[in-house]
């Protein structure tokens, strides 16, 4: 079982992954190593940390 990451609603982690599963579907590069579904992929590349919510990136500074 994949966990979400703290402050991740439920919804929010079904939602994203389901979007990152079709950038994955239509031949983006996935951001972790391992032979597993692109579902799974996705929850993973989400629960590491490597896909983040578009609004967290505007509150990251600009260097």
């Amino acid at each position: 079982m994949i966990h979400r990451p703290p402050g991740v609603s439920a919804f929010e982690f079904v939602v994203l992954a389901g979007l990152r599963t079709a950038q994955l579907m239509r031949g983006c590069t996935p951001r972790i190593a391992g032979a597993h579904k692109v579902i799974v992929t996705a929850q993973i590349e989400i629960a590491a940390g490597k896909v983040v919510r578009a609004h967290d990136l505007i509150a990251l500074p600009v260097e």
